[in-house]
């Protein structure tokens, strides 16, 4: 098992990245809220996840231990494999995620890709005593809606004007975090982009 690799990032695509590691290429697939901590050629770490099955072996890497902590509980759940676990992680911020989980919010589960209502309640029923992470009164919790004090119109300009220049909804959805004070959608897309490491 591959705990972590170190090295510099070759590549930044998607959902995933190439990082370089003494001259050997891993290809390691990434929640977007990891991919916007890369920097293409800069070295950086990555806790790392390998999933073994029939047809290969894939790297799923985390920019933190909490999520990779919360992506290997999540895992563990009936029904939810690596790739809807990186699409939730995607999509929600980790306290968000346990937050939602302790206080057994299945509306805001149902809301993440790849979770239905029985998957919403697997979640709360298996992980609700063993999410213990910090979280706090006001923490807000983000989904793919994107719900806050932008206008909806320009989030959704800025979000289809991402989408067509290649990016996925998860992978813009926790950069849009940051737009609160944005007043206009070319405010929204330069930010994201800078985030994005396409500026």
């Amino acid at each position: 098992m591959i705990g972590f690799l170190r090295g510099q990032v070759a590549a930044l695509k998607a959902d995933y990245c190439l990082l370089d590691v003494n001259g050997v290429g891993y290809r390691v697939f990434v929640a977007g809220s990891t991919r916007s901590k890369l920097r293409l050629n800069e070295e950086t770490q990555l806790f790392t996840y390998m999933n073994v099955y029939q047809d290969g072996i894939t790297l799923y890497g985390f920019a933190s231990e909490d999520e990779y902590d919360i992506f290997q509980l999540l895992i563990g759940v009936s029904g939810i494999g690596p790739k809807v676990a990186l699409g939730i992680l995607s999509s929600i911020t980790v306290d968000g995620l346990c937050k939602a989980i302790q206080n057994k919010q299945a509306t805001v589960l149902t809301k993440l890709p790849g979770i239905g209502k029985k998957s919403a309640e697997r979640l709360i029923l298996e992980l609700k005593d063993k999410v213990g992470f910090a979280t706090s009164a006001d923490e807000e919790i983000l989904t793919l809606d994107m719900e806050g004090a932008v206008g909806d119109d320009i989030v959704s300009e800025a979000q289809a004007a991402l989408v067509a220049l290649g990016y996925s909804q998860a992978e813009i959805a926790p950069v849009l975090k940051q737009a609160a004070k944005c007043k206009t959608t070319e405010e929204i897309i330069k930010l994201a982009l800078k985030q994005l490491n396409k500026f």
